[in-house]
């Protein structure tokens, strides 16, 4: 399995027992959607490696409890700690209407109702305290805050977001 093929889904951050359990974080707003997985991808020496889940269930909302199997020492739990935790992008549950995954509008184009067409996405600069689109326009970069009251539609099919960007946004790049 490749990275690309996967996404993130948290990080090893402690041991929680002498029997080799672990407490994972993870980065999601559903957390009880990976509460009853079979196996996981960790990533090891740049590697992802399969692992197969005993059990898990969540610990104080936020963090999955997880007992691998093979995994039955502190020893063995201290080699897989701070790794982090992949799944198959098939596995995200499917978003609707305006909600997407920042890795699904990678080269979709944007349009600004105002503007017109502004250009492609071609990553999202998520490091900053709010998200940003970053579009290309011609060799331009162009950073568009991707906040709910900007994003007027997703359009999967045509692979286009409608945005409402406040007046001269756009301009200040050109």
């Amino acid at each position: 399995m490749k990275k690309e093929d996967c996404f993130y889904l948290g990080k090893i951050i402690k041991k929680y027992s002498f029997k080799g359990e672990v407490l994972a974080k993870l980065d999601t707003d559903q957390p009880e959607l990976y509460e009853n997985l079979d196996a996981i991808f960790l990533e090891l020496r740049n590697n992802l490696v399969p692992f197969f889940i005993e059990s898990s269930q969540l610990h104080k909302s936020e963090l999955l409890r997880i007992k691998f199997e093979d995994v039955d020492t502190e020893a063995d739990a201290d080699a897989i700690m701070k790794s982090d935790l992949y799944l198959p992008l098939d596995l995200l549950p499917k978003l609707e209407g305006n909600k997407f995954y920042f890795h699904e509008v990678i080269n979709f184009t944007i349009e600004d109702i105002n503007f017109g067409k502004v250009g492609t996405i071609k990553a999202i600069n998520d490091s900053t305290a709010q998200a940003l689109f970053v579009v290309d326009r011609d060799g331009t970069e162009i950073l568009i805050p991707m906040n709910d009251e900007f994003i007027v539609k997703a359009d999967r099919k045509n692979k286009t977001i409608f945005v409402e960007t406040p007046e001269g946004l756009i301009d200040l790049y050109l």
